[in-house]
């Protein structure tokens, strides 16, 4: 029976490249996107040449009834990847309202609240599964302008863990992968040729993080290989935070 992986914020970036990855691993690939049909369709299409299989599911998940309808729609779920990127305000605590923050922090924990119930009760039905949470090194680092990324980071790896002792009586392992700084469209507006030097300066790559970095951890973490490991919060960051500037 093939596998089949849920993942959320599937049409590009982490995402997509994710998606690619547990393809290219031999699982059913479940692309949820929340706006972009087109993006998310191309990534099927990809996977489907390269030999995988694939489907495009449309669903905010900050709703859940849209989430509900999401999971229904999935035979099984054996690997859920919560990716779902929630664009935060950028900007000092003096200029941001609360609406702004509130909204990014909500926002985040929605994203991860209601798919994580409904597809925990599959897996336990199932007798089997694996999570992972996509998160951010911002969560322990300070960082000018990052007050609601950070905040809505820590509570999600906070929720992650809570997570994790819950499944562990199931046998479910539940993991958080946090990149550094990854070389993707959403971060292309922060980028300039300076700071991705000075990132590939800190980095073991000798440059900056791409999407199928992190992809291919995600992909280890649910291939079987860390069968032993759940609660962990797997830092990707190709050294950045060891290396000196």
């Amino acid at each position: 029976m093939r596998r089949i992986a849920l993942i959320t914020g599937a049409g590009r970036g982490i995402g997509a490249a994710t998606a690619h990855e547990l393809g290219r691993r031999g699982f059913h690939v479940i692309v949820n996107y929340r706006a972009d049909t087109s993006a998310a369709t191309s990534v099927v299409k990809q996977i489907q040449a390269a030999g995988g299989t694939a489907q495009a599911v449309q669903a905010d998940v900050r709703d859940p009834g849209q989430v509900a309808e999401l999971v229904e729609a999935c035979a099984r779920v054996d690997a859920l990847v919560c990716n779902a990127n929630i664009p935060p305000p950028f900007g000092p605590l003096a200029r941001m309202s609360w609406e702004d923050f509130a909204g990014k922090v909500t926002g985040e924990l929605a994203g991860v609240f209601h798919i994580t119930r409904r597809v925990l009760d599959r897996m336990r039905e199932q007798g089997n599964g694996r999570i992972v949470y996509v998160s951010s090194l911002s969560a322990e680092l300070v960082r000018p302008g990052a007050i609601a990324h950070a905040t809505a980071k820590a509570a999600l790896n906070t929720f992650a863990q809570h997570v994790a002792a819950e499944a562990g009586a199931w046998g479910i392992p539940v993991n958080i992968v946090a990149p550094g700084a990854v070389r993707t469209e959403a971060s292309a507006a922060m980028r300039t040729p300076e700071t991705e030097a000075a990132l590939g300066h800190r980095s073991i790559l000798g440059r900056m993080l791409d999407p199928q970095d992190v992809a291919a951890v995600i992909g280890s973490v649910l291939d079987g290989g860390f069968d032993a490991v759940t609660g962990a919060c797997i830092p990707v960051d190709a050294g950045f935070r060891v290396l000196s500037g």
